[in-house]
């Protein structure tokens, strides 16, 4: 089945240049050239993947992005941004975004990208129920629940937090994270993986607060990576 990719940019030349090359590599492409007619079309058509610029000239694009994600929670959603700095990459995770592409966009790195993201959402090998306290992550089915009830998680939270719990009490590394849940051939910054870390850790959290369930921690191991744990030595939800 060919994949859907939504393309949100308003630059006429990035998008000839996106158009033409995804639909080179066989994917069905729609291309919108403001925030508000790539909302609309997210709300009205089936949509594998959105490349979004955020630097549109109707809408801010970490808006768009935020009500995307709302309208989608199981779309792959990577921001394009011109934007180096690390805080308006941080902003735009936070948002809801999977994956980010820093301009000028290098048509190779953004087909590995999208492989990677594409093949990890319809590739159903892994695949069994992992069951750590009261948090239980069903891989086969992409839903993890804590105590009975459900965790709303993003695509990535999903793959991270189902990464770490195939191996509980094990030390992941930061490179063997990446290369596993977003892509081999990563070239850019890490801090996805953190932000993605603190959004899972933060969501588990919150459930557990109001539920009183016993969950693990993901515990951060300096200078080396993570570890899903159940009951650290410290205990509560301090990481160190």
């Amino acid at each position: 089945m060919t994949s859907r990719i939504l393309l949100i940019e308003d630059d006429s030349t990035i998008g000839e240049v996106l158009e033409s090359s995804l639909r080179s590599h066989g994917y069905q492409i729609t291309w919108e050239r403001t925030g508000a007619a790539g909302l609309a079309r997210a709300m009205t058509a089936a949509v594998d993947l959105v490349l979004l610029d955020l630097g549109l000239p109707d809408l801010d694009g970490v808006e768009v992005c935020r009500q995307l994600r709302r309208a989608d929670p199981g779309c792959v959603l990577v921001m394009l941004t011109a934007r180096s700095a690390e805080m308006d990459v941080v902003v735009g995770l936070e948002a809801g975004a999977d994956d980010y592409l820093v301009k000028p966009i290098r048509l190779t790195e953004l087909h590995a990208r999208i492989r990677a993201h594409l093949r990890r959402n319809e590739d159903p090998s892994a695949r069994s129920v992992q069951p750590i306290g009261d948090l239980v992550v069903d891989v086969p089915r992409r839903r993890v629940t804590v105590a009975g009830q459900e965790l709303r998680l993003r695509p990535k939270e999903f793959d991270l937090l189902a990464r770490l719990a195939a191996q509980p009490d094990v030390a992941v590394s930061r490179e063997t994270l990446m290369s596993e849940v977003w892509d081999e051939h990563w070239f850019g910054s890490t801090k996805t993986l953190d932000v993605h870390v603190a959004a899972v850790r933060r969501k588990i959290g919150e459930i557990a607060a109001s539920t009183g369930a016993r969950v693990p921690e993901i515990v951060t191991l300096r200078g080396h990576g993570y570890r899903l744990e159940l009951d650290p030595p410290d205990n509560g939800y301090g990481y160190s």
